[in-house]
């Protein structure tokens, strides 16, 4: 039973990425409705995954799983996440996807020690550096809507927004240091960039409403959302059933949300392992309701509240149809917030400033995440590498999209520091 939930997930996740529904990586999630909005091709989006993701599960999701014996979610979905993006989105491609994710799963929970050893063969193992590259996205995301608000209203305003989000992050931060929001001796942890980035949204729905439309306006902030919605809500079936196998495999111990309730479920501690779980779904939904809405793809764990069902659930079965059923009412809420965010009159092209604010704010946060990550992997290189890279790329007409620079440059850079190791023209980083 406990392989068979393993491999259905596997397979269940690979296949909502390869049909760009749902991503686990927060930071994924806008690069993948940049896809969908035809402005990055496949092959771009395959290789970005990578460098995103690629560095996590074998830096942090791997380690956590192999240390316990118990899979931590991301060491399988961030990996479904990289399966289902770089495999051709046809009728070929979907069912590789669904296979070689299963596949996946089912190696997870077999073992991988072997594997992730491979890699400490090379002189450079860049992989847990290349985790670096999609480091910034999620913080620099949270400033898309001041800069949609500069856009569409003014800089002063934008400025506003820009500050005031920055100020309650920071606040966030200090709330879950000074552990002043708890249950019992559990301290609640908030997330920092998803609150930032409802008070942003806040403010850009505060002004878009105030903006008179004219007659004609082709282009409707909420409604714009609300397709993006709808276009959720038409999958729920989906969500309702990788919900319901995640909530399974919670309950049978072989899986968990996050490395604290990993821990806790290690030590047999389940009641505070599930409250521990429940406190982090609140800080998590602010950020994935967020991205949701702003990009049109879910998150395969939703509100993450499905690992708190399977940890409090008396049985697999009880969890299996709990947690589906909290899938489905998750992705309800998200249209009820479509059908407040319709309120919001008159906005006049709203949808192509956000876009835009998205797009930018995403080739800057992966490009430095790239020059971050190069110089982790080559000191001094990396940087070079990067810059020159990026100028290159910019002279030659930009044959490689701004926003993919980072990523390809920091996998070349690794293939390179290996290399230049081999031949004994470089030293190995310290």
């Amino acid at each position: 039973m406990e392989t068979l939930f393993i491999v259905l997930i596997g397979a269940m996740a690979a296949i909502l990425a390869n049909q760009n529904i749902a991503v686990f990586n927060d930071g994924l999630r806008p690069v993948v409705g940049e896809h969908i909005e035809g402005r990055l091709k496949r092959r771009e989006l395959g290789v970005t995954a990578f460098a995103m993701s690629f560095g996590l599960v074998i830096g942090f999701g791997i380690p956590f799983t192999l240390s316990a014996s118990i899979i931590l979610i991301h060491s399988i979905l961030l990996g479904t996440d990289i399966i289902g993006l770089i495999t051709p989105k046809n009728k070929w491609g979907t069912p590789l996807a669904a296979a070689v994710g299963g596949l996946y799963g089912w190696a997870l929970l077999a073992g991988l020690e072997s594997f992730v050893k491979l890699f400490d063969y090379l002189p450079v193992n860049f992989l847990e550096p290349l985790g670096e590259v999609g480091t910034p996205v999620v913080v620099t995301f949270m400033a898309f809507p001041a800069l949609a608000v500069a856009m569409q209203i003014s800089i002063k305003k934008g400025i506003l927004t820009f500050v005031l989000a920055a100020l309650v992050r920071q606040l966030t931060v200090f709330v879950n240091e000074s552990g002043f929001l708890s249950i019992g001796e559990n301290v609640i942890q908030l997330n920092q960039e998803g609150m930032a980035l409802i008070v942003g949204m806040i403010f850009l729905f505060f002004y878009a409403m105030k903006e008179k439309g004219d007659e004609g306006s082709s282009v409707d902030l909420a409604a714009m959302f609300s397709e993006k919605v709808k276009s959720i809500k038409n999958n729920v079936i989906y969500f309702v059933i990788i919900g319901a196998l995640i909530a399974g495999a919670t309950n049978l111990l072989i899986m968990a949300g996050d490395p604290i309730s990993l821990n806790l479920i290690a030590e047999g501690k389940i009641t505070d392992a599930g409250i521990a779980a429940a406190a982090r779904a609140i800080g998590f939904i602010p950020l994935v309701a967020s991205t949701a809405i702003a990009t049109g793809v879910y998150s395969p764990v939703g509100f993450t509240l499905i690992f708190v069902v399977g940890l409090f659930s008396p049985n697999v079965w009880i969890a299996v149809i709990i947690g589906g059923i909290i899938s489905f009412l998750e992705v309800m809420l998200l249209s009820s917030i479509a059908r407040f965010l319709d309120k919001y009159p008159g906005v006049r092209n709203s949808g192509e400033n956000i876009r835009s604010a998205m797009t930018k704010l995403l080739e800057v946060a992966l490009l430095i995440g790239g020059a971050n990550a190069s110089n982790m992997i080559a000191p001094g290189f990396g940087f070079f590498f990067i810059a020159g890279f990026y100028l290159l790329n910019e002279v030659a007409g930009r044959p490689i999209v701004r926003m993919a620079v980072g990523p390809v440059g920091a996998i070349a850079v690794g293939i390179i520091a290996n290399i230049l190791v081999a031949l004994g023209l470089m030293s190995i980083p310290q």
